[in-house]
Parts: C-alpha cells; structure tokens; sequence
C-alpha cells in the first residue's frame, strides 16, 4: 500500500511539473479561501535547499503577500510582506485579512537573489 501510495505522489508531483517553476499545492487562481490558509509550494528544475551558499540549481522559496515577482538578480527583501523560507521549508500557514489578495511565489538563490520571473508564479485569492 505504501508504495502504491508512493507511485501515485510522483505521478502527481510530476504532473505538477511542466517545465522549470515554481508552483502552488493545493491552491489555484481565483480561489476563495479561508484563514488561515495553508500554502504549499513547490519547484521543478532546481533543488530546494537552505539559505546560505549560492549554489547551481539550488535556492529557496519567498512568498510575497500583495506583491510582485522580483526581478532577476535583486535581493527579496525582508518585511512583512516578504516571507522568508530560509531554511527549505516548502509550506507555511499564513493569516490574511478578508478580501482580495494576490500570492506572489518567488525562488531566489542561496543569498537571496531572485532567478526572476521564469521562477515566480502569482495567484488570486479571495478570503471569506
């Protein structure tokens, strides 16, 4: 059963993966969801590892509330509406006010350097 189980979770992971990117489990554009929201992300082409060293093919993930992808090169920044993963964590539980939101997954390098549009994905959300 286990292994069955562990089939049909690769099928689905690589269904999920059409390319290189960055992608949302379990939340689509023009959900309505509802708070607190649990976000998964995920990556296809690149390995998700902890902040720290730059390293080929590797980085983390950054998920902005209300904001754009950040251009390639840049530096996430760090406040209250950049999230952190810093040390490869691939979901998150976050609180929104009601009303109309956009999530902005953004993967960036090792000292976060944003990889740029090609590794970012935005969806809308509506909180009830």
């Amino acid at each position: 059963m286990k292994r069955i189980f562990a089939m049909i979770t690769a099928v689905v992971a690589l269904a999920s993966c059409s390319g290189e990117g960055v992608y949302f489990k379990g939340i689509s554009d023009g959900d309505s969801v509802t708070t607190p929201l649990a976000v998964k992300m995920g990556v296809c082409g690149m390995d998700v590892k902890p902040a720290g060293d730059v390293v080929e093919g590797t980085g983390h993930h950054h998920l902005i509330v209300d904001g754009d992808c950040i251009p390639l090169g840049e530096t996430v920044p760090k406040d209250a509406s950049h999230h952190h993963f810093g040390k490869g964590q691939t979901e998150t539980t976050l609180n929104l006010t009601p009303g109309a939101h956009t999530l902005t997954l953004q993967f960036a390098d090792g000292h976060h350097g944003s990889y740029g549009k090609a590794m970012c994905k935005t969806i809308r959300v509506t909180v009830k």
